[in-house]
């Protein structure tokens, strides 16, 4: 952060705290408190009324303010709720950005549309899933690289896999795309891309990429290509049948299956049908059930679903 930048930057963070120790401010702006002793003298020579008290620390002088910024507290509730999903699920380029930009949207509110926003940022919340740790912080690390790769218009080569329940399936791959866009859906960032192994575009799982590479060779977005427009074609063609014991219906319900075609009470048991790619993408969601549930069609997916089963059996 350059001085200019920092300047600004404490007095929109004394516009917004009211007092702050020379300590305090230092440790936010990750500087030296003599580097903050000389930024104070020199906002005070610029004209800006700074309030220094023993003990207490810094403040600006009353009815002094940034030129303010007039929005309701639906729109200052939306645009601070924004920047802090971005500061939570966003790579760290941005969220420090966004961080900025909710402190000095913060400064300029007026006292009282300001305890308005904090009312109701009190009763929501955005958990942070740990995005310093842990697999997360992997996928953070292959979310910006990708992103620089998308500016660049430079291809990406990464090792990618799926989950299988079959020990013997080969699970990765190698990959070489030319990144079209960036979706965060239900939770999980996936990139649109065309493969030049399949020739086509492809959606991938950024927490399945593994050695993500960014290459030399460029390439060209085609003309027609609009992320916000795009829609993958639909290439579920398989039918599986369940059927669930009526106590389910709730639990069905709200889980919210993607692959759900179709729900119906029956007699004596919940008709539910789904249309996949293969019927092994759904085998683990049936497992899950237990007893819960019964496959009635396609046939082989039954039999894989006992196989499975007796499988779970040996083990116990």
């Amino acid at each position: 952060m350059n001085r200019m930048d920092r300047l600004l930057g404490i007095v929109i963070e004394l516009q917004r705290k009211g007092s702050r120790r020379a300590v305090d401010l230092a440790d936010r702006f990750e500087t030296s408190v003599r580097t903050i002793y000389r930024d104070m003298q020199a906002l005070s020579e610029s004209g800006v009324p700074i309030v220094g008290s023993p003990g207490q620390g810094y403040s600006l002088m009353d009815g002094y303010f940034l030129p303010p910024v007039h929005l309701t507290v639906e729109e200052a509730v939306s645009l601070l709720m924004g920047t802090e999903f971005v500061e939570q699920q966003f790579d760290p380029p941005y969220s420090t950005q966004a961080e900025s930009s909710r402190h000095k949207i913060e400064s300029v509110l007026p006292a009282h549309v300001r305890a308005r926003v904090e009312e109701f940022r009190e009763s929501t919340k955005i958990l942070n899933p740990g995005r310093s740790t842990g697999q997360y912080g992997v996928e953070m690390t292959v979310l910006s690289r990708i992103r620089g790769a998308l500016l660049a218009e430079k291809k990406v080569r990464f090792r990618y896999t799926k989950p299988s329940i079959r020990a013997d399936e080969e699970r990765e791959t190698e990959r070489t795309v030319a990144p079209y866009g960036l979706v965060l859906i239900q939770g999980a960032w996936m990139l649109v891309a065309h493969c030049d192994l399949r020739d086509d575009i492809r959606h991938f799982r950024l927490s399945r990429i593994r050695n993500a590479v960014v290459l030399s060779e460029s390439f060209v977005r085609p003309a027609d290509f609009e992320l916000r427009r795009y829609a993958p074609k639909d290439d579920r063609q398989f039918l599986v049948h369940l059927q669930f014991q009526p106590h389910l219906r709730d639990a069905v319900l709200e889980s919210n299956n993607f692959f759900m075609e179709s729900m119906a009470m029956g007699t004596d048991a919940i008709d539910v049908t789904l249309r996949v790619r293969q019927p092994k993408d759904v085998l683990k969601w049936v497992l899950s059930w237990g007893a819960g549930v019964e496959v009635t069609e396609p046939h082989a997916f039954r039999l894989q679903v006992r196989s499975e089963i007796e499988k779970m059996l040996r083990r116990y």
